[in-house]
């Protein structure tokens, strides 16, 4: 018999998921209507932001200076619109959050949301995110017509933004108009943008909406590459302007003394596209010539697809061109420390990688990316030495101690110098009265590492001594006794071991850690209110006989537990048992892993006979910790070939 294939969507909303797996996806909205018929319980939960927005010091309305990323990655929506990460060798991802203060998901869909993978990572590192409103040409101009035609329909269509904005987690809008308006549409845009700004403001606390520099007050499609007579109520009507990106020194000057700029200065987002298409200043690796020029007249910047990095070069030198751009830029960028309370954790992970590492050893061997599992991001920084010497610090896949990298750090001792020193995080992190830190490293050959610790109000703390632990990982830990200390710098210092050579050094850091002492004492919880909905199921290739060959299980699973206290869940399956009792059951099966409390299984083959399985949710703790197996939620599906369609499900 001919292999058939059986796929049922029951109440799955389509849009949000794989059409062939039911794998869970980000998506736009491409149309006026589909704006406007937006449902709350039509929405996807798996691409709801799980991780609030971190603290960060400077904060945002008090940085004088800002940086906004736009990534308009190849139309958007690639490989990242997979909520639970895809296989892929070669990802672009951004990791420099450092240094940028606004992340704008971008691409030319009517309203871009951006994937929650993106809202999460910049949201640990205290960088909003912002999705994209765009109308363009004949078509723009038919929805502008309709949107704007009176205060009801832009209120309307207002409203729908805001709650897909609170609904999904990020932090505003860019507004980026770019088609001719009519006298009523563009007397309405003014109103449209302040209702806009104002209700973004009271519904999600910190957010913005930006306009991006297109159309005239008189309606005319005429980027003017500068804020200027001509767009000015626009920019008064909302939290900044973006500006187009042909603009000279000329035009910087002029607006450094424009009566509108004045006192809003951090509020003019200078574009910049790395690209340099058109008459610009800079782009590519010669960004760095527009953004010194920027800072030199006090204005923010809007960078403008710095992915260049990404679709112009190899993909295999992806990481060293990343780092190249932004080490050319730093000069005129300015780091943002993490302002929060313990626990400090980062096993540097990028978010992607060639295997994935749980503790110094493979979990999974495949390719992978997924942004969720980014950890908080060091600074990546190429130091060249006066004498000779240099230092460096880079992502680097080929090993691991949790997650998909670990931090390379590496460089040369010139004849003279005993030591160098890599600052890795500039943070503001106040330590507990007994701080538990832990360090995990691959030690070189020749050198001797420390960790240093630089404190306000406090010592400088520098630890030695190490316990070998799995495979060539070395692992330290201390207790500190402070009172009334903050954690300002997190260094690593390598110093020579004997001679006064010229001496080079390449060593892996894999994890830093910092708790408050008390927290080790406290029980780890179990997991409850476990469920599975959503099921479907996916049949094919029949043997002869007549009984399936193949039977695919896509479920979603949903539980509950406090996910500040956790890294990621692992998620696990085993056969129980089927129809020959005397069959022992098997052992469990990682599936993947979870970041929020909710996890599709897609397409896990299981025996095509009735039988009995076992999907299990296992708590991974901040600390590393797994909770003992009676605290992971349980539930068992039973099922047959005739019921399928409808399985009974049973919860433990």
């Amino acid at each position: 018999m001919e292999s058939v294939s059986t796929k049922f969507f029951c109440g799955l909303t389509a849009i949000h998921y794989d059409p062939d797996t039911t794998e869970p996806i980000s998506c736009s909205l491409k149309s006026l209507d589909e704006l406007l018929s937006w449902k709350r319980k039509e929405a996807s939960l798996f691409n709801v932001a799980t991780v609030p927005l971190a603290s960060r010091y400077p904060p945002l309305h008090s940085c004088p200076r800002r940086t906004l990323v736009s990534h308009d990655m190849m139309g958007g929506y690639l490989e990242d619109r997979f909520i639970q990460g895809a296989e892929v060798e070669t990802p672009y991802a951004f990791y420099h959050w450092e240094y940028i203060d606004i992340f704008n998901y971008f691409s030319h869909q009517m309203v871009t949301i951006p994937p929650a993978v993106w809202t999460n990572a910049a949201h640990k590192h205290g960088v909003l995110s912002i999705g994209t409103f765009i109308t363009e040409w004949t078509d723009g101009e038919k929805t502008c017509e309709a949107f704007l035609a009176d205060e009801e329909s832009y209120c309307t269509a207002a409203d729908k933004l805001v709650q897909i904005s609170h609904y999904y987690g990020f932090d505003g809008w860019l507004i980026n108009i770019e088609n001719v308006l009519s006298e009523t549409a563009v007397k309405n845009t003014g109103p449209f943008l302040r209702y806009l700004t104002d209700q973004m403001h009271e519904r999600v606390p910190g957010s913005v909406v930006i306009w991006y520099d297109s159309v005239l007050k008189n309606g005319t499609l005429d980027w003017q590459n500068k804020l200027n007579d001509d767009n000015r109520m626009f920019f008064d009507a909302c939290d900044g302007i973006f500006t187009n990106y042909n603009w000279t020194e000329q035009s910087l000057e002029w607006m450094k003394s424009y009566s509108a700029a004045q006192g809003r200065f951090a509020d003019i987002y200078v574009g910049v596209d790395v690209f340099a298409r058109g008459k610009v200043v800079g782009g590519k690796f010669e960004t760095n010539k527009a953004l010194n020029m920027i800072r030199m007249y006090e204005f923010s910047t809007a960078i403008f697809a710095p992915g260049w990095v990404y679709e112009c070069h190899e993909k295999a030198n992806f990481r060293q061109n990343q780092d190249k751009f932004w080490s050319l830029l730093s000069d005129s960028l300015y780091i943002h420390r993490p302002s929060s309370s313990l626990p400090f954790i980062s096993s540097f992970c990028q978010g992607f990688g060639k295997s994935l590492y749980w503790r110094g050893q493979v979990e999974m061997k495949r390719s992978w990316f997924n942004l969720h599992a980014q950890e908080i991001q060091p600074l990546y920084l190429s130091e060249n030495m006066d004498n000779g010497g240099w230092l460096r610090t880079r992502g680097c896949s080929e090993d691991a101690w949790i997650g998909g990298s670990s931090l390379t750090v590496e460089g040369m001792i010139p004849s003279g110098l005993s030591e160098v020193c890599a600052r890795i995080f500039s943070l503001h992190v106040p330590l507990a009265t007994r701080t538990f830190v832990s360090f995990v490293y691959k030690p070189p050959v020749g050198v001797k590492i420390s960790l240093e610790l630089k404190t306000i109000d406090g010592p400088l703390c520098t630890f030695d001594g190490m316990e070998e632990i799995a495979r060539e990982w070395s692992f330290r830990c201390f207790l500190l006794k402070m009172i009334g200390c903050s954690l300002r710098e997190v260094c690593i210092r390598v110093s020579r071991d004997g001679g006064d050579e010229d001496i080079s050094f390449n060593c892996r850091i894999g994890e830093i850690m910092l708790l408050d002492a008390e927290s080790l004492q406290a029980p780890l919880q179990s997991v409850e209110g476990i469920c599975v909905n959503d099921v479907v199921w996916h049949t094919g290739a029949l043997k002869g006989d007549g009984h399936m060959h193949k039977v695919l299980l896509n479920a979603t699973l949903r539980w509950q537990y406090p996910t500040q206290q956790v890294r990621h869940f692992r998620i696990h399956w085993r056969h129980l048992r089927g129809p020959d009792p005397r069959i022992p059951p098997r052992p469990l099966t990682l599936i993947g892993r979870s970041h929020s409390t909710l996890y599709r299984v897609v397409e896990l083959e299981v025996p095509a006979a009735l039988g009995l399985i076992e999907l299990v949710v296992e708590p991974v703790s901040r600390e590393g910790f797994k909770v003992p197996e009676a605290q992971c939620g349980r539930c068992t599906l039973s099922y047959s070939a005739s019921s399928s369609e409808n399985p009974s499900v049973i919860m433990k």
